[in-house]
């Protein structure tokens, strides 16, 4: 490992009333600075899809952009498991904004292949647009597990659920701005790099404007994040609240290596039960998401209006997030099987709602709107289950193992690939179908999981 990256010495532990109240003040500070670090990266995410439109103009197919659109999610995946194991044993202060700045620039060169080789030399336009897009994948990979480390080294069992469901909220506090800054961002700058060729704007909007926005967000970032209590001169989270997990030991503050790490989670069948669940809640995800734009736009919505659809598909989930994580600590005492379930079976529900109403604009965005606020409550909840099945010192790698599940199988193959072109060559109504059966087995993974939960409330109050 980079000493760049080596975590912070642990400095004597201060206690006493002074400790408690700088410990009250760090734990808002962290918990800022990997909320806005961690919507950066989604300014800077899937902006692809949003592209996705304005390239058809220039001789680019459904189907070859599908393959771009999924080396964004293949590279997600496996950074998110590889690096996590990175994440895990590295200071999360610096972490995050290094991968947060490498994504910014890697979108930023997403301009290239348009503007430089187009559509007269598609093969290479398509090939280069897949190598970017996957290092924009991959250096996304690096936001959530510091994030993770973060969460479990500041915030207790009994408490995660309810701080996490706020904090989820961040991607989409970040994924509601690429609409808006899309549309905008063209309109404001596009005149400036492109003059009255109007056809280049949406660069501008899509990639360059995000692009900058990101790496100031990275500076604010830095300056907040803190790695873990112990290198603040503060006791453990378990120490100073009292709240102990079950499966918690002293030694799990420390760093192991990547081999018992990787050893921990892969034994653990419960962690594989919820990685098959969040293949098919990745699939509804980003096969409603990623494709919203397309569907909007190929029924006469400008792209303005397909871009605060999409706005509405995010924004919709900040308020579904939180009511989904404060139902799982304060209505199912620390389950999260049971609320995912429920709220995977409403989103089956506005999903053929969806597909009956393709060329209804208001019921479409007002489907979507109810996805937004469904889905991203199971997505959330699936994160913690794999923070808490896990030991302190795996657990960034314990998610990473289902995020990698989501996006490679759910996302990249199944959202991206398999509906780009069941869309393309069969329609929408069989994607919808394929939809909602990702539903029903989402629906009985999770409820593999049921009758273990009792691990989330068998932790005792230690003094």
């Amino acid at each position: 490992m980079s000493n760049f990256l080596t975590p912070p010495a642990f400095k004597p532990e201060q206690t006493g009333p002074e400790a408690d109240a700088r410990y009250r003040k760090l734990r808002w500070q962290v918990f800022l600075g990997i909320f806005i670090g961690y919507a950066g990266f989604y300014i800077v995410r899937k902006n692809f899809s949003m592209a996705i439109p304005a390239l058809a103009p220039f001789g680019f197919d459904k189907g070859e952009l599908s393959i771009v659109l999924s080396m964004n999610a293949i590279a997600y995946g496996f950074s998110k498991f590889i690096m996590a194991s990175i994440s895990d044993r590295s200071d999360a202060r610096k972490f995050l904004p290094l991968g947060l700045v490498c994504a910014a620039v890697s979108m930023l060169f997403m301009i290239a292949p348009v503007q430089w080789l187009g559509a007269e030399h598609k093969s290479a336009a398509i090939a280069l647009m897949c190598v970017l897009n996957f290092l924009v994948g991959w250096f996304n990979g690096m936001g959530w597990p510091p994030c993770g480390r973060v969460m479990t080294h500041w915030f207790s069992i009994k408490e995660r659920g309810t701080w996490m469901s706020f904090w989820n909220c961040a991607h989409n506090v970040g994924g509601a701005l690429v609409g808006p800054m899309a549309a905008y961002g063209a309109t404001w700058f596009g005149s400036w790099f492109y003059g009255a060729n109007a056809k280049y704007y949406f660069l501008i909007g899509t990639y360059a404007f995000p692009a900058a926005v990101a790496i100031l967000i990275a500076i604010i970032a830095w300056c907040l994040i803190r790695d873990t209590p112990q290198s603040c001169g503060l006791p453990s989270i378990e120490k100073w609240s009292g709240n102990y997990a079950k499966n918690y030991k002293e030694n799990d503050e420390k760093s192991i290596s990547s081999k018992e790490i990787f050893k921990t989670v892969l034994s653990n069948k419960f962690l594989w039960f919820i990685a098959m669940a969040n293949v098919f809640v990745y699939m509804i995800r980003y096969g409603c998401l990623d494709w919203a734009p397309t569907i909007l736009t190929e029924r006469g919505i400008d792209i303005k209006s397909a871009g605060w659809a999409y706005f509405a598909y995010e924004f919709a989930a900040i308020p579904g997030t939180i009511f989904c994580g404060w139902l799982s600590d304060h209505v199912f005492h620390g389950r999260r099987a049971l609320p995912t379930i429920l709220f995977m079976a409403l989103v089956a529900v506005a999903i053929f709602i969806y597909w009956q109403n393709l060329d209804n604009l208001y019921v479409v965005i007002g489907c979507l709107i109810a996805i937004g606020f469904l889905i991203y409550g199971p997505v959330m909840l699936i994160g913690v289950q794999a923070l808490d099945l896990a030991p302190k010192n795996a657990a960034g790698t314990a998610a990473g193992l289902t995020g990698f599940m989501g996006y490679v199988l759910g996302t990249a193959l199944l959202a991206n690939v398999v509906i780009g072109y069941v869309a393309e060559n069969a329609g929408w109504s069989w994607t919808f179908a394929l939809l909602i059966i990702a539903c029903l087995m989402a629906i009985l993974f999770m409820g593999l999981t049921y009758r273990e939960e009792q691990y989330l409330v068998g932790g005792k109050k230690r003094k």
